[in-house]
């Protein structure tokens, strides 16, 4: 079976920042998914899961609310490797198209007074939140990513090198 191009990107080497993750056709129009990563994977700690569906409520409510961005919003949600999030919008952009959409979202968590939707009513697992913990890993990527602003590492994934054999299967080692 093929690799999706998500397991195909060299994860020892990709860092924070917001990758063009996939894009798929739809009728005449196309949808893209974004990997927006906040953790190096398998190098640092994970994303606290309650922090975690903190930043997904808040985030997924600023992007659905903001008058730019709202009718291009598909989907926003965690990755299961607790490192990200996927983004998926309407349309192809570079991923540097959107990095002032993605700095707006994440600065919105820090005037976040309470977590939206945060009720038995709204949501599956409503006493699982951190707010404050939420408002730390938001600064720190808001923080990392306007330190990094011109650096092209955090909009280019790092693709994974395979062999192909003469046969042109490709080679994964253990």
């Amino acid at each position: 079976m093929k690799l999706i191009k998500s397991f195909s990107v060299d994860h020892t080497k990709i860092v924070p920042g917001i990758f063009h993750s996939r894009e798929d056709r739809v009728g005449d129009g196309c949808v893209t998914t974004y990997d927006i990563r906040l953790k190096k994977p398998n190098r640092e700690p994970v994303i606290d899961v309650a922090a975690m569906h903190s930043l997904e409520h808040i985030i997924a409510t600023y992007l659905r609310n903001d008058p730019d961005w709202m009718d291009e919003i598909v989907y926003w949600g965690p990755m299961g490797c607790l490192t990200g999030f996927y983004l998926i919008l309407k349309g192809d952009r570079e991923p540097k198209a959107i990095y002032d959409l993605i700095l707006g979202a994440f600065r919105s968590v820090e005037s976040a007074q309470a977590v939206p939707g945060a009720t038995a009513v709204n949501c599956g697992h409503y006493l699982m939140h951190n707010l404050n913990m939420a408002k730390w890993y938001a600064a720190e990527f808001v923080e990392y990513l306007e330190q990094h602003r011109n650096d092209p590492l955090i909009f280019e994934y790092p693709e994974s090198q395979r062999l192909i054999t003469d046969d042109g299967q490709a080679f994964y080692d253990s």
